[in-house]
């Protein structure tokens, strides 16, 4: 089985390949969002307001230690597409234990840092008094779920790498429904409250941890054989991991604190708007779920293909995928820009909010096409190792930038357009240096050579 999907990707059609892998990454997020979403109607709805606000004051940590690990995962799922790509199946096997056992560590390690920093942390984020031991509870018990959490990501990152992006969205699937039932169970029917909520999500990520491990040590024909006595540290592959991750992990978390500085300038503008923008949040999810999946099938498809020495369809998919991303961002801001009243009048009918809403909508739904080439060209750098430049030009011309902008151009011209305008600029920028560096920096040939010399010794 593993072979033929390997096959499908070195030498199948790129935009079938490509539209395999992304259409279950795709669903598997919307799905997610799907259960998030169902997870606040039931708090909101059985518990109260102020059960609603501790779990939503946990959002801005969660969000970010989440980005963290997700962005270490990534590392994983490079090493072992390379890998696998070059046929080299021992390197796998030894990449697979080495992640497992990683896995477990940092989990561990974010367990006992987060049941002791977790009073802390909200405090320092300015929690109300009145919420703050219910949500430092739902962060506690949250936290306990650190383990299986990180080992479903790394197992969905070495799954996608060797070309099965399907059974994690299984997985996916089965968790959240597990969540929502339980969710049910524990908070409308014991009346457990926010602690009902935090020991669903642990149980339904253990669900998820043990699907996907079991998948992963029980499956025929995979390119590795999982036993005890193989389960150790490799120095050398944890230190490939970390060369990819570290960079990603710092990404992410640099996102996410652009993100806060937003959201805190947006706060100064009153209540409607802060109400605009977290629906607009809601509509622009779709934005992102479908860059950021084309972004994980690129890496993937690249790592595979660079491992194989087939530089030229490296260069080809990234064409492709560029040209699809082009396509279904038009798509989107397109419907988003002339359906922007209906769709903010699903969620609210309150005209003050719909037409600031309505606003953003028709600022930021037609710059969306400047974003793509960050997102499809760092996949495609990423795939094939390449992640300090990448890095370089996200965290300071993306988010440094956007940070310097939103510090010195809003106290002087206090608008909501003037926050927005952040984006756009930003974003330009980036991609300008991206596609200058994919096309002038001689990149593929560093990697290159530095991949021979890896197989070689």
């Amino acid at each position: 089985m593993a072979n033929v999907k390997q096959t499908d990707i070195l030498t199948g059609s790129i935009p079938r390949q490509l539209l395999a892998f992304f259409l279950p990454i795709w669903f598997g997020t919307l799905f997610q969002q799907l259960y998030n979403t169902a997870d606040t109607l039931i708090v909101g709805n059985f518990v109260g307001t102020q059960a609603l606000a501790a779990v939503g004051a946990t959002g801005a940590f969660v969000n970010l230690l989440v980005g963290l690990f997700v962005g270490l995962c990534s590392g994983v799922g490079v090493v072992v597409s390379q890998s696998f790509g070059a046929r080299d199946y021992d390197g796998v096997d030894r990449q697979v234990h080495t992640a497992l056992v990683f896995s477990v560590v940092i989990g561990a390690v974010l367990t006992l840092a987060g049941l002791v920093t977790a009073q802390p942390m909200m405090r320092l984020m300015g929690t109300p008094d009145e919420i703050l031991d219910t949500s430092t509870l739902y962060l506690r018990i949250y936290f306990l779920g650190m383990i299986p959490q990180i080992l479903y990501n790394t197992g969905t990152y070495i799954l996608r790498a060797i070309g099965d992006s399907k059974r994690p969205l299984y997985f996916l699937i089965a968790a959240s429904l597990v969540n929502i039932v339980l969710d049910v169970v524990f908070i409308a029917v014991l009346g457990w409250g926010v602690a009902g909520a935090a020991i669903a999500t642990v149980v339904s990520q253990v669900a998820s941890a043990l699907l996907t491990l079991r998948c992963i040590i029980g499956s025929e024909g995979m390119p590795w054989h999982v036993s005890l006595d193989k389960m150790r540290i490799e120095p050398g592959i944890l230190g490939a991991i970390c060369t990819i991750g570290i960079p990603a992990a710092a990404q992410s978390a640099m996102y996410n604190l652009s993100n806060m500085v937003i959201q805190s300038c947006m706060n100064s503008f009153g209540t409607d708007t802060i109400a605009a923008w977290g629906v607009y949040g809601k509509i622009d999810f779709v934005f992102w779920m479908t860059i950021n999946s084309l972004g994980i099938a690129i890496t993937t498809f690249v790592g595979q293909n660079f491992g194989a020495r087939q530089y030229d369809r490296v260069r080809s998919g990234v064409r492709v995928c560029m040209a699809m991303a082009g396509g279904l961002t038009l798509l989107v801001s397109v419907s988003f820009y002339f359906g922007a009243e209906p769709l903010f009048r699903v969620f609210t009918q309150d005209n003050n909010v719909v037409a600031v809403g309505v606003q953003m909508m028709h600022v930021l739904t037609p710059v969306y096409i400047t974003y793509i080439s960050i997102e499809v060209l760092s996949g495609a750098l990423r795939g094939c190792g390449d992640v300090r430049v990448p890095t370089l030009i996200t965290v300071f011309f993306v988010c440094g930038l956007r940070m310097l902008w939103l510090f010195i151009a809003v106290p002087i011209r206090h608008e909501v357009a003037t926050v927005e305008m952040s984006y756009p600029i930003t974003w330009s920028l980036a991609s300008a240096l991206f596609i200058l560096y994919y096309v002038k920096g001689g990149w593929m040939q560093r990697c290159a050579e530095k991949w021979e010399k890896k197989q070689a010794g």
